[in-house]
């Protein structure tokens, strides 16, 4: 598993199969925003989004959708605020703005964001 300055420093891409994302780091979850949905809720009974942290890797499964490609199109992104596991969550520098691109061929596109770029906090 690669950390998330190893993602963003190499343009590590990630995955995207139909409703589920596969990212190459493992993080908390802090603000998932995709379209005009806004998630925080990431427990068990979560109805928004389920997380699954595998060996190697991080399963997203957006429940409210089918097909993320038909839902997100190729000028939107995925935008998420992250902290990297193993860091301090509490400390707000450690907090993460990505952006994340569906490209063509299941890839996904892993951006930082700028960090005066406003995130419906």
């Amino acid at each position: 598993m690669y950390t998330i300055e190893e993602v963003l420093k190499n343009d590590i891409h990630g995955l995207c199969y139909q409703n589920r994302l596969i990212l190459p780091f493992a993080a908390h979850f802090l603000k998932i925003i995709v379209n005009k949905d806004i998630i925080t809720d990431f427990s068990l009974n979560s109805k928004g989004v389920f997380i699954r942290e595998i060996e190697d890797f991080t399963d997203l499964y957006f429940l409210e959708y089918k097909d993320l490609n038909d839902s997100i199109s190729k000028y939107e992104a995925i935008k998420m605020v992250i902290v990297e596991k193993g860091k301090d969550i509490f400390d707000f520098d450690n907090h993460i703005k990505l952006s994340l691109y569906l490209e063509k061929k299941h890839k996904v596109k892993i951006e930082e964001c700028d960090h005066d770029i406003i995130f419906l906090e």
